[in-house]
This record gives structure tokens, C-alpha cells and sequence, in this order.
């Protein structure tokens, strides 16, 4: 990626904006560290999910949404209703000792994570899937409670989910390698309209996409390298792997890396979604091949990239 007519500053804001999001309106989180998971799901469109976490059995009831919303200043994203008592904190009675599945084999879309999945008469799809999408920026160890959880997360859908396409170049005259590309669903981007300093969504809208970088420079196997947003007001995102600095103090080196991983939450109670690709060798200046790629990369970029100034090349 080119990058001209930015500045020390525009730069600096642009990598704050790019580090240590931590939080994120969900699919659905149900709980975290489970096992034994289990999902039923009865004909008044009811959900029971159980599962074993701190030495006990659980049971959730979990209702009332499906879909998403596309981007709305007016509007909740659109939730799931819980109830961690299994029907007697909403309904007054065990309604996890009654409910009957009637959700059959799974026949939507392929989607990763999956622990459980079925599709209900109506044609939806309900799922529950577990990743660890809280973990330490730049490969270093746990720092913070709940790094490193594995998330339940749950979903309840119709036709296709979000759709996470990225593509690989380099930047600053093939000085950095780069990633980019857009988060849409049905069509239509995926974005939130506000957020902290350090990335966070303030709304229910917002979604961050989650950076893995596979043998790189943070070290063997899979490393989580930042996260970013999907920025207003077309879905896209850019970032560029550099060397970052850790809360300590530590500089930790730009994560190239054989592969790359991006992961995100899917919008409203959509599933989560991953893409993964190869990484890139380092530039070589005059080189007609990738002359030619980072020139097709920068035309892509242009072309999806009408509105989020970050990511213009």
C-alpha cells in the first residue's frame, strides 16, 4: 500500500486506533472455559444450551433474536434474551426439564469453531461455536484476567453469514508488509459509529477483527499479533505490521509471518467468521512481478476503500 499525505500524526492516531481492542459486542458470549456443550432447540424457537464450567453443570435458556441489523444511529443491534436459571427466572418454571428438540442436522453454511449446530424446521440455523478471541496483543503472554479464555459463543441465523474477504500487499514503499480488505453482511457493510481511543466499540454495532500471524517473528505456531476495527462507512480495515511496543515497554518486532488469521464476531446474532491466507515474501524493489501486485493491490484498495480515509492508498 502507498500511503501519501498523512503525517507523523495521522499516522501515530491511526496505529492508537489500530491497538488493544478489548472488547466486543458478540454473535452471542454465553460463557467462557466449557465443555460438554450442548445445544436443543424447541419449536417455539426456544434454545437450551448446557455445558460444564467451574465444576458444575449449567443451563441457558436463550431466545428472541435472529439476523442482524445493517448500521443504525437509531437502533439496537438486535440480542438474545438469557436466562442462566433454565426458565425460572423469566418464566417462573423449569422450562429446561420440558423443552423438546425439534432442531434437525446442520445444513447451512460452513462456519469455523463449531462445537454444535443444527437447523430448526422454520429453515434457521442455530450454532454455537468456541475460540479464544480475548488474548494478548503482540504475542506476549497473558497479562490481563480472561486472556486466553475460550469463549461460548452463540448464534441463530437465516442464509449466508458475514462475509471477511482480506488481501496481502506491502506498504511505505514496500517497506512493511500489509493487510487489508472489508467485513460485510448480505451485502452491506459491517461497521459500529463510535469507539475508545484504544479501539473498543462503544455501540452494538461495532466489530473488531482479531490478527493471528502463523511463524513469525512473535514466535512458532500462532500468535495474536492486534486487532482492529471494521471501520464507517464501508466495512474495510487496513493494517500495516510494524513494530509495536508492549504495556511494559517491550519492543516486540513487525509480525511477518507464513500465514495470516483474522477473526471476528459475527453482526447481531450472526455466527463468527474467520478468513486465512498466506503471507507474502519482503518486497523487492523493480521486481515486475511484485510491481505488478502492489499495483493491482492499490487499484483493489481504491476501489473498496470509497469512504474510510485510513485505508486509502
Amino acid at each position: 500500500m502507498r500511503v501519501v499525505a498523512w503525517g507523523a500524526a495521522a499516522c501515530a492516531l491511526w496505529l492508537m486506533s489500530a491497538a488493544l481492542p478489548e472488547a466486543a459486542q458478540a454473535s452471542q458470549l454465553i460463557a467462557r472455559n466449557t465443555s460438554s456443550e450442548r445445544l436443543i432447540v424447541g419449536r417455539d424457537g426456544k434454545a437450551l444450551v448446557t455445558y460444564h464450567a467451574g465444576g458444575r453443570k449449567h443451563k441457558v435458556l436463550v431466545w428472541g433474536a435472529v439476523n442482524a441489523l445493517p448500521p443504525s444511529r437509531t437502533r439496537k443491534q438486535v440480542a438474545f434474551q438469557l436466562d442462566y436459571s433454565g426458565g425460572w427466572g423469566r418464566f417462573g418454571k423449569p422450562l429446561w426439564k420440558t423443552l423438546r428438540n425439534a432442531c434437525g442436522p446442520y445444513r447451512g453454511p460452513a462456519i469455523p469453531w463449531v462445537v454444535a449446530a443444527c437447523t430448526a424446521p422454520d429453515g434457521s440455523h442455530w450454532a454455537l461455536q468456541r475460540w479464544q478471541r480475548f488474548q494478548a496483543n503482540y504475542g506476549i503472554p497473558p497479562w490481563r484476567p480472561g486472556h486466553g479464555a475460550w469463549e461460548l459463543r452463540m448464534s441463530h441465523w437465516t442464509g449466508e453469514p458475514a462475509k471477511l474477504e482480506a488481501w496481502t500487499d506491502w506498504y511505505y514503499g514496500g517497506r512493511w508488509h500489509h493487510l487489508f480488505g472489508r467485513l460485510t453482511y448480505q451485502g452491506k457493510p459491517v461497521y459500529g459509529f463510535t469507539w475508545t481511543l484504544t479501539g473498543d466499540p462503544t455501540d452494538t454495532y461495532g466489530r473488531v477483527l482479531y490478527l493471528d500471524a502463523l511463524d513469525s517473528a512473535l514466535g512458532r505456531g500462532w500468535k495474536r499479533e492486534n486487532g482492529f476495527l471494521a471501520k464507517k462507512p464501508d466495512g474495510t480495515f487496513c493494517y500495516g505490521l510494524v513494530p509495536h511496543t508492549t504495556h511494559t515497554g517491550a519492543r516486540q518486532p513487525a509480525a511477518n509471518g507464513k500465514r495470516y488469521r483474522l477473526s471476528t464476531s459475527g453482526p447481531g446474532v450472526t455466527p463468527d467468521v474467520s478468513w486465512e491466507g498466506p503471507g507474502l515474501h519482503d518486497f523487492r524493489p523493480g521486481h515486475p512481478d511484485d510491481v505488478a501486485h502492489e499495483a493491482a493491490m492499490n487499484k483493489l484498495q481504491q476501489q473498496n476503500t470509497r469512504g474510510s480515509k485510513p485505508c486509502r492508498p
